[in-house]
């Protein structure tokens, strides 16, 4: 479903991923793991086209999209969930999940949108609230959940356990537990295995920019 082959990316001008190889098989969770400044974020940018690498090729679904626009990987159904969130404060909860739909203009966001509040009831208790009104955590929620409008084949989770609550860091490591029984492709960065450790099908362990597998035990 993903594959980095050989990536080389920087930011301006300084080299932040090195000759990285990965890749995350379908209907599997693979874990990107590494401390803060290691090149997690960096390596999911890359993926969905927000920074284009110096060398090497991005593989989406069989699909060469190393130099295609962020916004062409609507089509082939990856969904991208940032660790800051970024949602838009004034809009409601259920504007922010419908983003996606929207600019994408996706056929079915309505089954789509029910399918999402069906797996995070509470998501649809505050659908209603505008996205500044909500907490930390909640706001991860509605991140995820607009992720999942566009991203039914392959997701990309930034740190999603980052700065949550310990209740709502079990809110979510349930509902990943669900898309993973759905067989929902997904790549997660964390900074350790914290959360993710009984969720993961592989990993791999990225420091400064250079990535390698994680044996399984």
């Amino acid at each position: 479903m993903l594959k980095f082959e050989n990536i080389n990316a920087s930011i301006a001008g300084t080299p932040i991923l090195r000759d990285v190889n990965l890749n995350v098989e379908k209907g599997t969770m693979v874990g990107l793991i590494g401390r803060n400044g290691a090149g997690k974020t960096t390596s999911l940018r890359t993926v969905m086209g927000l920074l284009k690498p110096t060398s090497g090729q991005v593989i989406i679904d069989g699909q060469d999209m190393t130099v295609e626009g962020a916004y062409e990987r609507a089509a082939l159904h990856v969904g991208y969930m940032p660790e800051d969130r970024r949602l838009v404060p004034d809009l409601t909860v259920e504007e922010n999940i419908l983003v996606p739909a929207w600019a994408n203009e996706i056929p079915n966001l309505t089954s789509r949108l029910a399918w999402i509040y069906e797996l995070m009831p509470e998501v649809e208790a505050f659908s209603s609230r505008r996205a500044l009104q909500l907490s930390g955590g909640q706001q991860k929620l509605v991140a995820l959940a607009r992720a999942l409008m566009s991203g039914s084949h392959l997701l990309l989770l930034d740190e999603p356990f980052e700065g949550v609550a310990p209740a709502l860091s079990r809110r979510l490591a349930s509902v990943l537990h669900t898309l993973k029984d759905e067989g929902l492709t997904v790549l997660l960065s964390e900074s350790d295995y914290t959360h993710s450790a009984d969720l993961l099908d592989a990993g791999y362990r990225i420091e400064r920019g250079s990535v390698t597998p994680i044996e399984q035990h």
